[in-house]
């Protein structure tokens, strides 16, 4: 998500600045794209053992328990989809401040000029007229 909106990893965002606020928003994208990386592998692993567990209860290879066959698996996956819907939401507000604070200081910054500046124009010095 990051790459795409920002066109660079999270871990280069960082390199990008050598310090400020843009530094502070970069490390801070990169801290919501580690977190949204860590909570969808919980809930990609949850999801694949409840599936493993389904098709082993679907297929009679397991026998049922009288409590489910989830049991607390269902529960667990569904708090770990909130989560990983809340890094999302928050790596996407991350990603926003950056790149809002990024476009602010670019537009502040001096701007270079392309075309160097003309030369001082020289002025013929001034007569100097004496005593009268």
């Amino acid at each position: 998500m990051v790459h795409e909106t920002l066109g660079a990893s999270p871990q280069d965002l960082g390199r990008l600045h050598d310090d400020g606020p843009e530094l502070v928003l970069a490390d801070l994208v990169y801290t919501a794209a580690r977190l949204l990386d860590h909570v969808h592998e919980q809930f990609t692993d949850a999801a694949q053992s409840a599936a493993s567990t389904l098709a082993r209860a679907a297929s009679g290879n397991t026998p049922i328990n009288s409590l489910g066959v989830l049991q607390n698996s269902g529960t667990q996956i569904d708090i770990l989809a909130a989560r990983r819907a809340d890094a999302v939401d928050h790596l996407r507000e991350a990603i926003r401040a950056y790149r809002q604070v990024a476009v602010s200081l670019a537009l502040r910054a001096p701007r270079t000029r392309a075309v160097p500046a003309p030369a001082p124009t020289s002025t013929p010095p001034a007569r100097v007229t004496r005593g009268r």
